[in-house]
């Protein structure tokens, strides 16, 4: 039989901790087929980024058919798209219909706090991509760039999860995953992720390991959904398994020494 297949369109990480690289080994550990169109090229590693190259919109744009008109894929990752065009361009695709189980991953801010998109570009999430995903996984400092606002208690990461369905629901029901509570100021010791799923909200909890090895977590995450959706999981468990996916991998690469900054995780060690 046949693997599922599923593709990602995100940013190249050479350092190989986030971006594409993390999306393929997340699909591998799932038992998925993984398919890719790279949006930009990144010079990084465990430190930070020293150059980023971006694509054009129709180059990646041609990555995308290639795939799609070739490979049955199953599942749509996105991550890293870097200009309005792109975001554009994917959205295009969407709205028709091309994109299945989009598991959208606004990358905007870098772990510093530095924006990593255009304003346009970020509009341009709101505007044509979010209506047409079926899953939308920002973390805490991508959900107020989406929603203009400061989110700093559990509630508000609450809140913050059922604006963001809202918005995208114009085309049909959207789930939102609203990362990273464990920098709330009333979740001490634990990673905290809102789900917003039909205009309820609930938590998925786990302590928090302490560990500097946690780069692309979010890359994995919204992959380890993608890989379950393209195997035809219920969307409800595909959001618990990745959570649980992610927590392993992080627990099993924490003693790692890869690097002197934030290192990977153990995606190849963590099973599913």
């Amino acid at each position: 039989m046949n693997p599922p297949v599923a593709l990602t369109i995100a940013g190249s990480d050479s350092g190989g901790g986030a971006g594409i690289q993390t999306d393929l080994k997340t699909f591998a550990a799932h038992g998925v087929f993984g398919t890719s169109a790279i949006t930009a090229l990144t010079a990084q590693n465990t430190v930070g980024v020293r150059a980023v190259h971006v694509a054009p919109a129709e180059f990646v744009l041609a990555q995308v058919e290639a795939v799609l008109d070739d490979l049955p894929v199953a599942a749509v990752k996105t991550g890293m798209l870097a200009t309005a065009e792109i975001v554009t361009a994917v959205a295009k695709l969407a709205a028709a219909g091309r994109l299945p189980n989009l598991v959208v991953d606004p990358v905007m801010v870098a772990s510093s706090g530095d924006r990593l998109l255009e304003p346009a570009a970020e509009r341009q999430y709101v505007e044509a991509l979010l209506p047409h995903a079926r899953v939308l996984t920002p973390n805490l400092s991508e959900a107020e760039v989406l929603l203009g606002t400061r989110i700093g208690t559990l509630a508000e990461q609450h809140d913050a999860a059922r604006a963001l369905a809202a918005l995208g629901r114009r085309n049909g029901p959207c789930t939102v995953v609203v990362k990273g509570g464990h920098a709330v100021t009333d979740a001490p010791g634990d990673a905290v992720d809102v789900v917003c799923d039909g205009g309820a909200t609930y938590e998925l909890r786990a302590r928090r390991v302490d560990t500097a090895n946690n780069h692309g977590t979010g890359c994995t995450f919204a992959a380890a959904i993608a890989a379950g959706l393209a195997r035809g999981d219920e969307l409800p468990a595909a959001i618990e398994a990745a959570k649980a996916y992610v927590t392993r991998a992080i627990e099993r690469g924490a003693n790692w020494r890869l690097g002197s900054g934030h290192g990977p995780l153990a995606h190849g060690l963590a099973g599913r």
